[in-house]
């Protein structure tokens, strides 16, 4: 029993940290190149119902994660547009991002499909599948399940992790990234465009955005629905800063904030001595608590690139 409860919650630990992990490191690129992404909630939503409404029309997989990264990307142009090209304020962009995301995304939802904002169930012929569909009966419970039993998606963004920090650290290209982030005087110094290094950063953190989306419903849910991301994006850029804005630490936050929410669901339901029954709303708080407590604890003492959120004059 003991073998079986530790398979499933590492099971459900990478399943629920999946999209985490992909929206931390799209939060890493941008904010190490300079510009705050509030905005990864609403790209995350934005992908998701782009996920689920095309591959409701066309049944492909390949084609609705493709539209999902494009919805995402246009997002991430837009907040570019605004805040890189026209020096706006970061934080207001991203935050009307989200906010106009939650609201259109279910209009179209009720235009389109009629079923109160929801989308129609996705095929199984769409959804994602595991890799290895018999490896628990192979390997057992834990490795077979807990670290086999999962799609690609799931390994694709832990190899992901792995690909950022190669890019922020070993490549000219990521050299030339963090210093836009720190200094952009330098940068456009040296010959280079701050405005396209910044605008090639959010062009990734689309990417990453967009499938951290066309996970949640082609893997998780087999459907989209108003706001369904719940505050994840939210808990990717917690997970970013509790990592000092570097890919393997936040992939540690982020797997201990799946650990959590496997957590707070395996407690539901469950009754504890003296107190009863613990209400269902304060289970399911607990992971955004824990957030809230990290934030509150290390957002002071975590250095954030120096140029983060200044938007970059070029001096003449």
């Amino acid at each position: 029993m003991d073998a079986i409860l530790a398979g499933t919650l590492l099971a459900s630990t990478l399943r629920v940290a999946t999209p985490l992990i992909l929206c931390a490191l799209a939060g890493v690129l941008a904010e190490r190149s300079g510009v705050i992404d509030l905005g990864l909630e609403g790209k995350m939503l934005f992908a998701a119902f782009a996920a689920a409404a095309v591959g409701t029309v066309t049944g492909s997989t390949f084609v609705a994660m493709l539209a999902a990264c494009g919805i995402a990307v246009l997002m991430s142009w837009l907040h570019g547009f605004a805040t890189v090209t026209h020096r706006g304020d970061q934080v207001v962009s991203g935050m009307a991002l989200n906010i106009i995301t939650y609201g259109l995304t279910a209009v179209l939802a009720i235009a389109w499909f009629q079923q109160g904002g929801q989308t129609p169930p996705l095929g199984e012929d769409v959804r994602l599948r595991p890799l290895w569909p018999g490896a628990g009966e192979t390997f057992g419970v834990i490795v077979g399940e807990g670290l086999l039993g999962h799609d690609g998606l799931v390994y694709t963004a832990l190899a992901l992790v792995g690909v950022v920090w190669f890019l922020l650290y070993r490549t000219r290209l990521g050299l030339r990234l963090r210093a836009v982030g720190e200094n952009p005087n330098m940068v456009d110094a040296a010959g280079l465009s701050v405005r396209r290094l910044r605008y090639l950063a959010l062009s990734m953190n689309g990417v990453l955005c967009g499938l951290a989306g066309a996970y949640l419903v082609l893997a998780q849910s087999a459907a989209f629905a108003p706001n369904m991301t719940a505050g994840r994006g939210y808990m990717a850029l917690a997970a970013m800063i509790f990592g000092r804005w570097r890919p393997v630490p936040a992939l540690a936050a982020c797997l201990l904030f799946g650990f959590l929410d496997t957590i707070a669901v395996r407690l539901q339901g469950v009754k504890l001595p003296h107190i009863g029954e613990v209400p269902v709303q304060a289970i399911q708080a607990l992971p955004y608590l824990f957030t809230v407590v990290l934030l509150a604890a290390f957002i002071g003492r975590n250095v954030a690139p120096q140029a983060l959120g200044r938007p970059y004059v070029k001096e003449h």
